[in-house]
């Protein structure tokens, strides 16, 4: 099993085990190779006398005839523990559900296995509430959910054995006074690193084991193959488009803000197919999108215009690998230049795709407000946007993004005047240290955590 990284999932599953104490089972959703298995199998190694893993990616028939028997709870255990040479004590064990959405009928025996009440059960799946994969079973109301996603910023520096900045970090934002600068410049670094790594727990793990860039980079190279083959066997059954779409996302983000334009794809192509396609893409979890709201109302969901978008990747180290992957011969330097602040290529477009990942993985929907408004100067209307909304202390809070220390703000002026009573505090990220104008604080960008 891959060394293990301290996961905030943990802490969910602590929590799922001490409310529900079995009277539910636990679904950890999320895209491949982030970390699922590994935090599943940990907190069943540390939290129970005994547990068993069934890998539907590797077990064979059998395993999987066995769940025939659900109606006879006594011959399917007892079936089962047979196939799989070993028994649970009854009362302290867990039987966790690896990769459940390659055999659904395992997920719909969750409600007898529950009721049955013998053993605890946690779930794993990628793809997982894809119409095809649950179309022909029922839903058991006995699960939940949580999302998982690729390690934030936090969990990067655990990984790290850095202790101390996370304090620092939450002190500065909660106070709103900048760090010394050297600390500033020192974690603006790390954060730097951390978004040329990624938090693919692979990848995180070459870097603690002093590996090069380039041997990071070739796993995450792996890491999108996989995805895209993924993708591509989805789209042979469906005839859609999803792998066309996940790749055109670097092009996507370098357009002029960032719109998904579906014309890029496929001009030919119908708007209902594709817009089938980027539903699959969103339920994937490889992808974070983010919506266009025609109000920017505290309920942000009841405006959201789904065919006007922008994706974003779920981890940005692989949005800089798939930048890069036409460049046989990108390594250490490249990542070198990125980590210092001196990358030639377009980096707003990774500065933007990292606050976008902070700000899903705190659980955040993502929407964005394009507006037109005649300022008092012009004669005119004009169209402005606000890169991101979200709700805190039930108000709406814009965050507009910037890949320097460059201040202007002219989106955000113009959006206070139009909606001045719907908003709270208003924050600028960008790559400097903290400052305040007001109620607007310029956030550096490791700082989008807090959020």
């Amino acid at each position: 099993m891959t060394d293990f990284f301290r996961r905030k999932a943990y802490d969910k599953l602590a929590e799922w085990k001490r409310v529900s104490d079995g009277r539910t089972a636990l679904l950890i959703e999320g895209a491949r190779r982030i970390g699922k298995s590994t935090v599943a199998e940990r907190f069943a190694q540390e939290n129970y006398t005994d547990y068993l893993l069934i890998d539907f990616s590797l077990e064979g028939t059998d395993v999987r005839d066995n769940f025939s028997n659900i109606d006879n709870l006594d011959a399917f255990f007892r079936n089962l523990f047979l196939l799989k040479g070993k028994s649970l004590p009854i009362g302290d064990s867990v039987i966790i559900f690896d990769e459940v959405q390659l055999y659904p009928p395992a997920r719909q025996a969750i409600k007898a296995l529950v009721k049955d009440g013998r053993y605890h059960y946690i779930e794993t799946g990628s793809l997982i509430s894809i119409h095809k994969n649950v179309k022909d079973i029922l839903i058991p109301s006995e699960e939940e959910r949580i999302k998982m996603y690729p390690m934030d910023f936090e969990e990067f520096l655990w990984a790290m054995d850095d202790k101390v900045s996370i304090p620092a970090i939450w002190d500065a934002f909660e106070s709103r006074k900048p760090l010394p600068d050297a600390i500033h410049r020192r974690i603006m670094r790390d954060f730097r690193t951390y978004m040329a790594v990624g938090g693919m727990p692979q990848a995180v793990e070459l870097l603690v084991q002093g590996d090069n860039f380039t041997g990071i980079d070739r796993i995450k190279r792996t890491i999108l193959d996989l995805y895209e083959e993924d993708l591509g066997k989805h789209d042979e059954d469906t005839k859609e488009r999803v792998a066309e779409l996940f790749k055109s996302i670097p092009s996507q983000l370098s357009h002029h803000n960032s719109h998904f334009q579906f014309a890029t794809v496929s001009k030919a192509a119908r708007a209902r197919s594709l817009a089938r396609s980027m539903a699959f893409l969103r339920e994937s979890m490889m992808v974070n999108m983010c919506c266009n709201v025609t109000a920017p109302e505290v309920a942000l969901g009841l405006y959201e215009n789904r065919d006007d978008l922008k994706v974003y990747l779920c981890d940005t180290g692989l949005l800089i690998t798939q930048v890069m992957r036409g460049d046989p011969q990108a390594g250490d330097e490249l990542y070198r230049a990125l980590v210092t602040d001196r990358l030639g290529i377009n980096e707003g477009m990774l500065v933007e795709n990292a606050v976008a990942q902070a700000l899903a993985a705190n659980g955040h929907r993502l929407y964005f407000h394009r507006f037109t408004y005649c300022p008092t100067e012009a004669t005119k209307e004009n169209t402005y946007e606000v890169d991101f909304l979200i709700v805190r202390g039930k108000r709406i809070c814009p965050i507009e993004v910037k890949s320097s220390g460059y201040k202007s703000h002219k989106s955000f002026d113009y959006f206070i005047e139009k909606y001045d009573t719907k908003i709270n505090e208003r924050f600028i990220v960008y790559t400097k240290n903290l400052a305040r104008e007001g109620n607007l604080t310029y956030l550096p960008l490791y700082m989008t955590m807090c959020l």
